[in-house]
C-alpha cells in the first residue's frame, strides 16, 4: 500500500470502508487512528482520518439536534434556482455583504470576525433565470469548528465563489482556502485526473474511463482495493492518476467545483498591490479554470457582472419550450453546454423519449425557423422546442 500500514491498520480502514453507518463509520476511524503508524509516509492518510472523523462527528450532531427538538440550526441548503453557488472565504472578507448587496438576502455583516455561523441563501437574478447564493461560515483554521459545514456546503453547490480581501495579501488567502478544501477531498482547480469508483458488479475488478495510471497497472489496483476486501467494483478514470489517488478515493471521494474568485474591497488604498501577485498566479495557472473578478461590495464595483460571469463558468443554456400550437414558456430549462433534443425529453419527462416522433427547433442552432430535428440534434442557449410524440 502506498501508506505502508501494519495489517492491524488495514483492517480497521477496511471496517471503515465497509461501515454503513454513521456510528460505525466513526468508531472505525476512531480505533484505525489508534494503531495507524506515525511514520512519514502515512501523514497524508493520518490528516484525512482526523478531518474525515471532524465532518462524521459534525454530521452526527447535526441528526441528533434534528431529532430531538425541533430542529435546532440548519446547515445544509435544499437548491433552488438556475445552479447553486457556495460563497466561502477567510474571516472579514466581505462575503456577507457582498452576498447582501447581490440577492438581498438578510445576511449577518458585521466588523468582527466569524459573525456569520450558519448558511444564508439568497437569489441572484441574472435575464431569467436564478442562481442561489449560500453565504456561509468564514473557511478558516481558527474556526476549525465550522470547517466540515462549509465543505459539505461546497460539495453539495454546483460551483463556488471564493471572496478574498484586498485589504491583505489576497493570493496568501486564496491559497489556504484551496488548501483546506482539498484536503477535504475537493479541487477548485482543474485536477491531473479524478478518480471513481463503484463497489459491486459480476466482473471483479473493472478499470474504466478514458484516463490512465501513471505508476502502475490494473493489478497494483486490485491489490490494493483487495487491502479494503473490495473484489468487485468498477473503478473509473479520467485524466492521469496515481495509486496514491486510487486508494485514496476508496476512503473519500474527490470532487471539482468550479470556482471564481471574488478580490473584494477593491476601493481601498493599496488594493491594486495586493490584487497583481493573485492576477499573477491565476494567469500562470490559466489551463486550470480558475477565473478571478476584482470587484467592492461597497461601492458596487463590478457587482452587475457576477450574473454573467457564473452563466459563462458554469457552461451552461436556456432552452424555452413550445407547445403545438401554443404559447413558448416563459420559464427556461436550464441544462449544461452540448445538451441535446434528448436531455431535454428527458428532463420534461421520461416518456417523452419512448413516443418521441420528432422536434421543431427555433433558435441559434436551427438551420431555419422550425427546422425537424431528432433526439441527437444539440440545443443552442435561447433555443425554442417543440416536441411531437406519439402519444
Amino acid at each position: 500500500m502506498p501508506a505502508n500500514l501494519s495489517p492491524e491498520a488495514q483492517a480497521k480502514l477496511a471496517k471503515y470502508s465497509e461501515a454503513k453507518t454513521l456510528e460505525e463509520k466513526i468508531r472505525a476511524l476512531e480505533e484505525f487512528l489508534s494503531v495507524a503508524p506515525k511514520h512519514k509516509g502515512a501523514e497524508n492518510l493520518l490528516l484525512w482520518a482526523r478531518k474525515r472523523l471532524a465532518e462524521l462527528r459534525e454530521e452526527l450532531e447535526e441528526r441528533k439536534r434534528k431529532k430531538t427538538g425541533g430542529g435546532g440550526p440548519r446547515i445544509f441548503v435544499e437548491k433552488e434556482g438556475a445552479a447553486q453557488v457556495a460563497v466561502i472565504g477567510p474571516p472579514n472578507s466581505g462575503k456577507s455583504l457582498l452576498v447582501q448587496r447581490l440577492t438581498g438576502a438578510k445576511t449577518r455583516v458585521a466588523d468582527y470576525p466569524f459573525s456569520t455561523t450558519l448558511p444564508v441563501p439568497g437569489m441572484l437574478p441574472y435575464k431569467d433565470i436564478y442562481f442561489q447564493l449560500v453565504d456561509t461560515p468564514p473557511l478558516s483554521e481558527d474556526a476549525a469548528q465550522y470547517i466540515p459545514r462549509v465543505t459539505g456546503i461546497v460539495r453539495n453547490a454546483d460551483a463556488v465563489i471564493i471572496v478574498v480581501s484586498l485589504e491583505d495579501d489576497a493570493l496568501k488567502q486564496y491559497l489556504e482556502v484551496k488548501r483546506i478544501l482539498l484536503e477535504h477531498g475537493i479541487h477548485v482547480e482543474k485536477p491531473r485526473g479524478t478518480v471513481r469508483i463503484e463497489k459491486g458488479g459480476e466482473h471483479g475488478i473493472q478499470v474504466l474511463g478514458t484516463g490512465k495510471i501513471i505508476d502502475g497497472t490494473v493489478r497494483d489496483v486490485e491489490k490494493i482495493l483487495a487491502n479494503y476486501r473490495i473484489y468487485r467494483a468498477k473503478v473509473y478514470i479520467e485524466g492521469e492518476v496515481s495509486l496514491d489517488d486510487i486508494e485514496m478515493a476508496v476512503l473519500r471521494s474527490s470532487v471539482y467545483r468550479p470556482a471564481i474568485i471574488l478580490a473584494n474591497k477593491a476601493d481601498l488604498p493599496g488594493a491594486s498591490e495586493n490584487y497583481k501577485p493573485l492576477y499573477e498566479y491565476v494567469k500562470r495557472n490559466k489551463e486550470k479554470g480558475v477565473w478571478l473578478i476584482p470587484v467592492s461590495a461597497k461601492t458596487g464595483l463590478n457587482l452587475d457582472k457576477i450574473g454573467e460571469v457564473l452563466f459563462k463558468r458554469l457552461d451552461i443554456i436556456r432552452v424555452y419550450t413550445k407547445r403545438p400550437n401554443g404559447e413558448v414558456s416563459k420559464t427556461p430549462v436550464v441544462l449544461p453546454r452540448g445538451a441535446t433534443v434528448r436531455d431535454l425529453a428527458e428532463h420534461i419527462h421520461s416518456d417523452l423519449i419512448e413516443y418521441f416522433e420528432y422536434a421543431k427547433i427555433w433558435g441559434p442552432s436551427a438551420k431555419y425557423p422550425g427546422e425537424r430535428v431528432g433526439l441527437d440534434h444539440v440545443l443552442s442557449d435561447g433555443d425554442i422546442v417543440e416536441i411531437k410524440s406519439k402519444k
